[in-house]
This record gives C-alpha cells, sequence and structure tokens, in this order.
C-alpha cells in the first residue's frame, strides 16, 4: 500500500488522500478507511465521512481534535486498512427503457461505434458496474465498469433538462440522473426507479462500494412502475 496524505479541507474537515487514479483497487482502500473510521469507538469527533473515486473526506469537531493529531491519528490507520473486512457489496438492479422517447441519443451512441442500438444495449446491460461514488446532484452514482465498446463524448450542447431517471453516457462512464436536471451525457434510456427520496430515512438507492446491474424492460412494463 502506498503512502496516503491528509489535506485540510476548510477549518473543520480533512481529505484522507490516496494515489490519484480511479482504480477499484484504490476505492477498495477508500471504502475500508470508510468502514474502519465508522466503526463506534474507533475515533471520537468525526461528524460525518464522504468516500470519492480515491479520497475521504471527513468532517470533524475542533473542539476535540487538534489538526495536527488528527493528522497523525489519520495517517496511523493505514496499518489496519489491509486488515479491515468491509461488508461484501450487494447489487443493484436497474430496469432501463432503452431508447425511443426514453433514450433519444442511443441512435447516435451505436452510430459513433459502429454498432446497431440492439447491439449498445446488450453491451451496456451485460456488464457489472461498481458504484465508486454519488455526486453531481443527490444520489448520482458514478459507475466504473463500462465497456469501451459504447464510450462516446458528451454533448457539445448540453441540454437545460433532463428527466429523472434518465440513463447516460459520456466518455467512457455511465450513469443515471436522479433529479429533473441540466447535463451533457448522452441519453440511452430510462429507469423508473428513484434513485433518490429524501421523504425517506434513507433517501439513497444506490450505496458506494456497491455493484449495480441494468436490464431492460418495455415501455408497458416501464409506465407498470408509475
Amino acid at each position: 500500500m502506498s503512502d496516503i496524505k491528509v489535506v485540510p479541507a476548510g477549518d473543520q474537515a480533512v481529505v484522507l488522500e490516496f494515489e490519484n487514479r480511479i482504480d477499484p483497487d484504490i476505492n477498495a482502500m477508500v471504502r475500508a478507511a470508510d468502514y474502519y473510521l465508522n466503526q463506534e469507538g474507533i475515533m471520537e469527533g468525526l461528524f460525518e465521512t464522504v468516500p470519492t473515486y480515491r479520497s475521504l473526506l471527513i468532517y470533524y469537531d475542533p473542539e476535540i481534535w487538534d489538526l495536527d493529531k488528527l493528522k497523525e491519528s489519520l495517517l496511523g490507520i493505514e496499518e489496519h486498512l489491509q486488515e479491515a473486512t468491509i461488508p461484501n457489496p450487494e447489487t443493484l438492479e436497474i430496469p432501463v427503457a432503452y431508447g425511443g422517447e426514453y433514450g433519444p441519443d442511443l441512435d447516435h451512441v451505436a452510430r459513433h461505434n459502429n454498432l446497431s442500438p440492439e447491439e449498445v444495449i446488450t453491451i451496456h446491460h451485460s456488464s457489472t458496474y461498481l458504484i465508486y461514488m454519488l455526486g453531481f446532484v443527490p444520489g448520482f452514482p458514478y459507475l466504473g465498469g463500462m465497456s469501451e465498446a459504447i464510450a462516446t463524448p458528451r454533448l457539445e450542447n448540453p441540454r437545460t433538462q433532463i428527466p429523472a431517471g434518465s440513463v447516460g453516457i459520456a466518455g467512457n462512464q455511465t450513469g443515471i440522473y436522479p433529479l429533473d436536471s441540466p447535463g451533457g451525457w448522452q441519453l440511452i434510456g430510462r429507469t423508473p426507479l428513484k434513485l433518490f427520496d429524501p421523504a425517506k430515512e434513507d433517501p439513497f438507492l444506490p450505496k458506494p462500494g456497491h455493484n449495480l446491474k441494468f436490464y431492460p424492460i418495455s415501455e408497458k412494463e416501464f409506465k407498470a412502475y408509475l
């Protein structure tokens, strides 16, 4: 394991940084640190942890922790991360109506990659994706594991309004818009599931560190969810 760094982020947070690359093994260390620090009694005075691709944002109580002492304590956890047993990932299954009004850019993605729309759909839903992190808007999952065979650049002119549940491709990544929002990803389908529901005790359907699988459904099946 390479050395980790602790970088201040304001007066009540620090970032625990691992290697500067997107990689499942690096993300596994982030999740191990997240899991370790959230065990009861390990380190008092930590409010919240937020995992990303290759770092962990940690909010702390400055009345309990001096910055230098916090850095020293966090750097000391590195030896425990190899031993940390993080929970086995669950697999979130996401139904998607591909193409048509739900995926207006499916044909473009197919043409860009010299494929048929049906081949794009098959390639897209055949992969198992790692949920690296949530961001951009609440509940937006950043996924790893998409095939390069369907990679497509973002739109030159982003849309001002994308419907919640839209499944898109941008470069070699795929993701799901949990809310109506602007965006520049190529839309290939839409899920009827709600990824973010602030009325629930746990508002986020996707979880960092878990896996995600898409599966195709018909327009009739899509409407039956509503």
